[in-house]
C-alpha cells in the first residue's frame, strides 16, 4: 500500500442515511436459514462485520412473498415468520452502531422447480426463458406480474417497519428484475418488451411501489449488472449512450443509489474511457453508485465461487478512483465474507492480516 485508505474511511450520505465510511458489504447467498427463517447465527454473522467497521452492510438476496420466488429453502425469506429472524438481524447491527439494508430478490427462471419450494409450479419470468431460445413455462400473465410488483413493495414497507436502514432491490445477474432487463430473455411485445424503454417498466413500477410505500426518504439502491449468470460477457447498454437509456427511467422511479456490479471492478466498462461500469453510471444519472468486483482480491467473483482460492491485493487504484470521485461508495464480497474484520484490518494498516478467500468459506457463517 502506497496510499492513505482515508478516503475510505470519510462519511457518507445517503438519502438522510448517514455512513461512517464508504465500505459496503456485498450481498452474499449464504443458504444458512433453514425452512427460510433467519436465526441467532445469521445475526451474528452480520453483527462481527458491523462491529468491525463495516459501514454498511447489504445482506444477503432475502426473497419476496411469491411462490415461486426463492430457488433453495435454505435461502432466506422476507415475510411472514422470517420477518422475526430479520428483526434480530437488525437489533444485532444496530446494537454495535451498524447500518443494514435488505437485498430484496425474486430468482424468476433462475429456479429449478425439483430443487425449491412448491415444485408444482413451473418458474416465471417474462417469456419463459432460461436461455435465450430455451422456453420451458409460459410467460407470467400481466396478473402474477403486478402480484410481484406489489411483493416487492409490501417487503419494503416491513424493512422499514422493523428497523432496516433502507432497501436494495437485487436488478442483476440474470434473475427475474434482470431477465425483463435483458432482450435476450424478455421477447414480450406488451408495455414490458420490446424496446429498452419497455423492458424497464417492470423495474420502474417496483420502484415506484416501493416509493409509495415507504416514502422519498428512505434509502433505496437498486443493483444491476451487464453481465449475467446465463452469459457472462452479454451486455445490456453497449455504448454510453444505451447505459443512460436503461438508467433514466430507473434513475426517476425513485433509486436513491446504483450499485453497479462487476466481476473486476478496474476494468473500462467502455472503450476511450477508464471509468468503470460505477463510474459511467454515476456519470449519466448524477446518482451515488456503488462499485464492486473483487476489490482487494487476486481472482474475479466467478473463479472464487467455482472453488480457486484468492488471496488479498492491494487497493491502491481503488483509493485512486474513489478519491477522484469515480464512484462513492465500495462493495466487498468475498473478502469480508471470509474476513470479519477486513474493513478494520484495512483502516489500521494492517495489509499482512488480511485473509485469502477459501471456496470452503461459503459453508460456513464465520
Amino acid at each position: 500500500m502506497s496510499r492513505s485508505v482515508a478516503p475510505l474511511f470519510t462519511p457518507f450520505t445517503l438519502n438522510g442515511l448517514e455512513l461512517p465510511n464508504r465500505v459496503v458489504m456485498a450481498p452474499m447467498t449464504r443458504s444458512q436459514s433453514p425452512g427460510g427463517i433467519p436465526g441467532p447465527e445469521v445475526a451474528a454473522y452480520y453483527r462481527r462485520r458491523a462491529e468491525n467497521e463495516t459501514g454498511l452492510i447489504i445482506t444477503e438476496g432475502t426473497t419476496v412473498n411469491d411462490p415461486v420466488s426463492t430457488m433453495d429453502p435454505k435461502v432466506p425469506n422476507f415475510h411472514g415468520d422470517s420477518l422475526k429472524g430479520w428483526k434480530r438481524v437488525v437489533e444485532e447491527v444496530h446494537d454495535v452502531g451498524g447500518k443494514i439494508m435488505p437485498q430484496l430478490w425474486h430468482v424468476g427462471m433462475a429456479r429449478n422447480p425439483s430443487r425449491a419450494p412448491f415444485p408444482e409450479l413451473p418458474s416465471a419470468g417474462p417469456s419463459g426463458l432460461v436461455a435465450p431460445g430455451k422456453k420451458v413455462s409460459e410467460p407470467m400473465t400481466k396478473d402474477h406480474v403486478q402480484k410481484v410488483v406489489d411483493a416487492f413493495g409490501r417487503a419494503a414497507a416491513d424493512a422499514r417497519e422493523i428497523g432496516f436502514d433502507g432497501v436494495e432491490v437485487h436488478g442483476a445477474h440474470g434473475y427475474l428484475i434482470d431477465q425483463f432487463f435483458w432482450e435476450g430473455l424478455n421477447e414480450r411485445k406488451d408495455e414490458f418488451g420490446g424496446s429498452m424503454r419497455a423492458r424497464t417498466e417492470f423495474g420502474v413500477r417496483i420502484i415506484k411501489a416501493i416509493r409509495r410505500e415507504t416514502g422519498k426518504d428512505y434509502p433505496l439502491i437498486l443493483r444491476f449488472s451487464q453481465w449475467k449468470q446465463q452469459d457472462f460477457t452479454v451486455k445490456l447498454a453497449s455504448t454510453p449512450e444505451q447505459l443512460g437509456e436503461f438508467l433514466k427511467p430507473l434513475s426517476d422511479a425513485g433509486v436513491d443509489c446504483f450499485h453497479a456490479s462487476t466481476r473486476r471492478f478496474w476494468e473500462p466498462e467502455f472503450e476511450g474511457s477508464t471509468l468503470n461500469l460505477a463510474g459511467w453510471t454515476k456519470k449519466l444519472t448524477g446518482k451515488p453508485t456503488i462499485t464492486v468486483g473483487s476489490v482487494s482480491l487476486s481472482g474475479d467473483f466467478i473463479g472464487g465461487f467455482g472453488g480457486e482460492t484468492s488471496q488479498a491485493t492491494g487497493i491502491d487504484d481503488l483509493l485512486a478512483r474513489l478519491e477522484q470521485g469515480e464512484f462513492d461508495l465500495v462493495g466487498v464480497g468475498r473478502a469480508l465474507l471470509v474476513d470479519a474484520a477486513w474493513a478494520r484490518k484495512i483502516h489500521e494498516g494492517r495489509f499482512d492480516a488480511l485473509m485469502p478467500f477459501k471456496p470452503e468459506a461459503l459453508a460456513t457463517l464465520s
